[in-house]
């Protein structure tokens, strides 16, 4: 019977490999049509591995925690004739001895060009005849498909030998951050360079993961932006009261979002972005809110939520919220939004500086609730109130700060009206 094989699928736009986590299924065993048989990690989330068809797994040459490019072969299966047509290949013929050996200069690119893409990019259509080679899985994880490319940018002059080295080690020019150069002008000379080198054995280390390498690089671009935050109290009473009354019972940070969002949406430029000499407003209202997960942050996404009443994103918030924390978030959720909002509050915090996403302008952070005295006009009197910190960090070529100032006064009134919401 003919053997197709099982392929590391298109994971989206930017993700170029991924790590093999979890197996499912081994030799022998019976496979029916899109059931998934491996779970893999990017950067981003966790997502499955399916076979086009189905048929039995006759192997498995994916290796547990290594990293393979998309269009790499993970394992074999064996299938009849009829089902291989069905799902895309062509006139698949019997196995003809001995697979040729791998060529470990090919890339996951250079099978898909092979192939001829099917079902939306999922799986290659192949020729059982055709070299199919792909590369050896590199037991290191994952470094590009990254939101933010790893450039060597930050030291103000690396030499070629410095650039080599340092492409050997797989490191950029932010790692030399902890070395004091003993060059002219300070600058890091290779001795200085490999005598940092020696010292990180001495000490006690982990791999880092593909979500703490993104999260990383993502901040060492934002800040290349001259950033600024502003601050200010905010009351809650009537929010809390009206998610107390409330059948749903949104939680404080979508109320957050769909404020700020009622707020950018009546001067877009503040959720620009600033490229040459122009500010790109958005097209659409679409805010990131962020959510912990293991070794890092992800930042779901919510579309047009300036068009979107309170009442109708609880649910796909929530739904949003399990799915982050699972590291199973769609494509979709997980695309580009015009600013974030983080409720630190949750930590006990009552203040923070939050970083924006380099993609971003703003981010919007809100902090733990507390009980204080607040002065009541009506009364003449103070009355005890729940108050917490509002906080905006923006990019500053954007935004000064009497405009972010007021457009986070303006989200503070939208939420004294949280039935408007």
């Amino acid at each position: 019977m003919p053997r197709i094989p099982i392929l590391m699928p298109q994971l989206g736009e930017a993700i170029a490999e991924a790590v093999v986590r979890s197996i499912r299924v081994k030799p022998l065993d019976r496979v029916d049509c899109d059931q998934e048989v491996m779970e893999v990690e990017t950067n981003k989330t966790n997502m499955g591995v399916t076979v086009p068809c189905r048929g039995k797994v006759v192997e498995i040459t994916a290796v547990l925690d290594a990293s393979y490019p998309v269009g790499a072969t993970l394992g074999y299966l064996e299938v009849t004739a009829a089902d291989a047509a069905r799902a895309g290949f062509k006139e698949p013929g019997p196995t003809r001895g001995k697979r040729k050996p791998a060529n470990r200069q090919a890339t996951g690119a250079a099978a898909a060009k092979q192939g001829e893409a099917v079902n939306g990019g999922i799986h290659f259509r192949v020729d059982e005849e055709d070299a199919f080679t792909v590369a050896e899985p590199t037991g290191v994880r994952p470094t590009v498909g990254l939101p933010v490319p790893a450039n060597a940018t930050g030291a103000t002059y690396l030499s070629p030998r410095m650039k080599a080295r340092m492409q050997e080690l797989g490191l950029n020019a932010a790692d030399l951050s902890g070395i004091a150069g003993t060059g002219a002008g300070g600058r890091v000379t290779i001795e200085d360079f490999e005598k940092f080198v020696r010292q990180l054995d001495s000490h006690a280390q982990s791999d880092a993961s593909p979500m703490r390498i993104a999260v990383a690089d993502a901040m060492r671009r934002s800040c290349l932006r001259p950033l600024a935050t502003v601050g200010r109290p905010v009351l809650l009473d009537r929010l809390l009261m009206h998610r107390k009354q409330s059948p749903s019972k949104p939680g404080p940070t979508l109320y957050v979002i769909r404020a700020l969002a009622i707020a950018i949406a009546e001067n877009t430029a503040v959720g620009g972005r600033l490229v040459g000499g122009k500010i790109i407003h958005p097209r659409s209202i679409d805010i990131g809110f962020a959510v912990e997960v293991d070794d890092g942050v992800l930042v779901p996404i919510i579309r047009e939520v300036d068009n979107r009443p309170l009442r109708e994103m609880v649910e796909p918030y929530n739904q949003l919220v399990r799915q982050a924390q699972s590291r199973k978030l769609s494509l979709e959720a997980t695309g580009t939004g015009i600013a974030t909002v983080t409720n630190f509050g949750t930590f006990g915090l009552v203040w923070a500086t939050p970083i924006p996403l380099p993609e971003q302008n703003l981010v919007l952070g809100l902090g733990a609730g507390r009980k204080k005295p607040v002065w009541s006009d009506e009364v003449e009197a103070f009355v005890p109130a729940t108050e917490a910190e509002l906080t905006l960090s923006f990019d500053h070529r954007i935004l000064d700060g009497g405009a972010a100032g007021r457009l986070l006064s303006r989200v503070a009134d939208l939420l004294q009206k949280p039935e408007t919401l």
